[in-house]
This record gives C-alpha cells, sequence and structure tokens, in this order.
C-alpha cells in the first residue's frame, strides 16, 4: 500500500480515548497513510479531559469545543459524526480513522464503509465488537502502550536479571 498518498481523516473521542497513548497512535496512523485531518472533540473545560489540553498544540491535533449542555447527551458524539460525514461527502480522503471505544460510532463506520472508503478504528480492548467488526481494521490500543522503561544505576542489570540478559546476547 502507498501510505504516502493514501490520505486519512483522523477523528478522536476525547471522552473514550486516552491521551497517553497518542504518540504510539500518530505513529500507528502514519503507517496506514498521511494524516491531513486531525480532530478531537469533547468538552475542553472538563477536568477530566485535562491531559487532552496538553498535546493538541504540539500534535497539530485541532479541538472541537462542545459543551455539556445536558446531562446525560453527549454533544461532542453528534459534532464528530456530522463532521465525519461531511469529510467523507468532500471525496477527498482515502480512509477515516475513529478514535473511540464507544459503539455510537458503528453506524457511522458502516456507512462510511458503505461509500468505499475505509476505516480505521482505534479503541480499548472494552470495545463493543460490533463496532469492531464495522471497521475495515481495528487496533486494539493496549497494544500501543510502550511498557514503562526499568531504571538501572550504571549498565547492568540487576542480579536477579542477568540470567535473562545473558539469554539475550546468546542469540545468534
Amino acid at each position: 500500500m502507498d501510505t504516502e498518498n493514501h490520505l486519512l481523516a483522523v477523528l478522536i473521542d476525547a471522552d473514550n480515548a486516552q491521551a497517553s497513548i497518542i504518540e504510539e497512535l500518530l505513529g500507528e496512523i502514519s503507517k496506514i497513510g498521511t494524516a491531513t485531518v486531525k480532530r478531537i472533540y469533547g468538552d475542553f473545560t472538563s477536568p477530566a479531559l485535562a491531559p487532552w489540553r496538553d498535546s493538541l498544540l504540539s500534535h497539530s491535533i485541532q479541538p472541537i469545543q462542545q459543551f455539556r449542555n445536558t446531562v446525560g447527551k453527549n454533544a461532542s458524539d453528534s459534532a464528530l459524526i456530522i463532521d465525519a460525514m461531511d469529510l467523507l461527502h468532500s471525496k477527498k480522503f482515502d480512509g477515516i480513522c475513529i478514535v473511540s471505544s464507544d459503539s455510537d460510532f458503528t453506524r457511522l463506520a458502516s456507512r462510511i464503509r458503505e461509500e468505499g472508503v475505509k476505516v480505521y478504528g482505534f479503541g480499548e480492548q472494552k470495545t463493543p465488537k460490533s463496532f469492531v467488526v464495522a471497521c475495515e481494521r481495528f487496533t486494539y490500543t493496549e497494544i500501543l502502550r510502550q511498557p514503562p522503561t526499568p531504571k538501572f544505576f550504571g549498565s547492568r542489570l540487576p542480579r536477579q536479571n542477568r540470567t535473562m540478559e545473558r539469554l539475550q546476547f546468546r542469540l545468534p
């Protein structure tokens, strides 16, 4: 696949995605194509979305502010769906990436695919199967999380890990 010419729109549901994996997420998306549109939807006045505010500028992600005017209603989901349909009908994109673990986007993914545009889903393993299978390809975000790097003093591994160190270097 020629990822250089594969144009993608990335739409992130901030309420159902983790800011901590944004670099890994965008790295994975870059393997599919070029993200020419990157938008994130949510109420960024909410303390729960504070981690996102810190990473938007450094990753050139356009925030789409949606205030919570009514308890129990999610205006940001509606805004994401409307933008996805506008982007679909612009006919400028080869694929749309939906980053969410929310089944509310199942019909959206199906509708986009009906138009011959690929849908790439990204979400946690708790994502309902209906949304997972509605996507052309779905990536569980848990695999994008980098394990913490152990900190050692000096160049040697701690005593209990020395056997593992030897095994790693014995491979031909």
